[in-house]
């Protein structure tokens, strides 16, 4: 019979599908940037490589830069990641360096507040599983836990960051 030889033949896809895969992980990223109509995230790795995140997810009012608190739009620009929050409301996250000088300066010159707290994070904490659908933050840039634990592990503190339209 040929039973035997086909399970034999069968025997690594079977053991292969109970071995998890390994976790995401990235080189040590020495720039980032952000194109928020394509929805990617593409890293600059220091040993030259790139990695793309695709399906980002923007704030509610994805085009055009922030400018006040409350608007829901993710800011345009150059800043840094200046501190990560492992105990974040979401999946941990990477504080990015808005509002700046000039962001501040406009606001206020409108009787308004920049706003602030604008992180790379994960999913809402209290969701048991996937992502949350389209775009959902306030502002935030978010991405998979999967990928947030893998960014956290390679973005230090001044990392630049650049978020274009």
């Amino acid at each position: 019979m040929r039973w035997p030889a086909f399970l034999l033949a069968s025997l690594p896809f079977l053991i292969a599908a109970d071995v998890p895969a390994p976790p995401l992980a990235f080189p040590e990223v020495d720039r980032i940037v952000v194109a928020k109509a394509a929805r990617t995230m593409t890293l600059h790795g220091k040993d030259g490589s790139l990695h793309v995140i695709e399906g980002i997810q923007l704030g509610d009012e994805p085009v055009g830069p922030k400018r006040f608190e409350g608007d829901e739009r993710t800011p345009e620009g150059r800043f840094t990641i200046d501190y990560g929050n492992p105990a974040s409301a979401y999946h941990l996250s990477l504080h990015i360096s808005y509002p700046r000088p000039e962001d501040t300066a406009f606001a206020r010159a409108q009787g308004r507040s920049p706003g602030g707290l604008i992180m790379i994070h994960g999913q809402p904490n209290d969701l048991p599983a996937g992502r949350v659908p389209g775009d959902w933050t306030d502002g935030c840039i978010a991405v998979s836990n999967e990928e947030i634990e893998a960014l956290w592990a390679a973005v230090g503190d001044g990392t630049p960051i650049e978020i274009g339209p």
